[in-house]
């Protein structure tokens, strides 16, 4: 796989974003290439989600700037809705509708924002099921699902809108260890089978098997970016080393 060959699909240029008197991000630059998978990893309150959410709006950044497939992320109320339409994410939370059936929930928003027929989204969402691993799962309600179930609706849901870029926050974090797996091995499918994929997660056996780059992320900024080889065999920086010492060690 060559990918100085591939355009870039996301262009960050020295991101900057504030709470208050709090700089969460400082000056963030990073381009992902179309088919490339980023597994973003740091401590906590290192600003790993703060950026991945930024790329599709849901949080504003206030300096730089964000270019998603061509479209730079503005005010434009229009632009945002064009890259909504083109970044699927997937969160620590499965926020699924409760009153909806699985199918229902995975249905929804193709229906009413793609404006696509009951029909072409139900065989759509069973497709996607299928491959998540749970199409018997179709007609229950997410409260009769595992956690792990539910997060695979969730990823399912995502790639309903057929999506260019898919950007994971955690997906795994609020699961019980013995359901961790089952989402992961839905995600590597997806990434093997060539997504643009931003993940931020403490999963390193996910990120050696299919993540192209590894970025390390600490204090808001962007400490080193290199290939799963060069991140575990050999990080440049202390701080990396540091940090994969103590993950690692678990």
């Amino acid at each position: 796989m060559r990918e100085e060959t591939r355009p870039p699909i996301i262009i960050c240029q020295d991101v900057c974003k504030w709470y208050g008197q709090f700089q969460a991000l400082k000056n963030v630059s990073l381009e992902v290439r179309k088919g490339e998978v980023i597994v973003i990893f740091g401590p906590s309150g290192s600003g790993k989600s703060t950026f991945i959410r930024t790329i599709n709006r849901l949080e504003e950044h206030q300096r730089g700037s964000i270019v998603v497939d061509g479209i730079e992320l503005n005010g434009d109320t229009h632009n945002i809705e064009l890259i909504r339409m083109e970044t699927g994410m997937v969160f620590q939370q499965f926020n699924l509708f409760p009153h909806l059936t699985v199918l229902e929930n995975v249905t929804l928003a193709p229906i009413q924002v793609r404006k696509w027929s009951k029909e072409n989204a139900e065989e759509t969402a069973l497709r996607l099921l299928k491959r998540v691993g749970i199409t018997d799962q179709a007609r229950k309600y997410p409260g009769q699902l595992s956690g792990g179930q539910q997060q695979r609706v969730a990823i399912a849901r995502a790639l309903a809108m057929q999506p260019k870029i898919m950007l994971f926050d955690e997906p795994t974090s609020a699961l019980d260890p013995e359901m961790i797996k089952e989402v992961l091995d839905a995600m590597i499918e997806l990434a093997r089978s060539g997504m643009t994929m931003l993940v931020v997660t403490h999963e390193m056996g996910f990120a050696r098997a299919v993540a192209d780059r590894m970025v390390f992320f600490d204090k808001g900024q962007i400490v080193e970016i290199g290939t799963p080889t060069e991140i575990f065999n050999a990080p440049k920086e202390d701080r990396t080393r540091l940090f994969l010492s103590q993950i690692l060690t678990h």
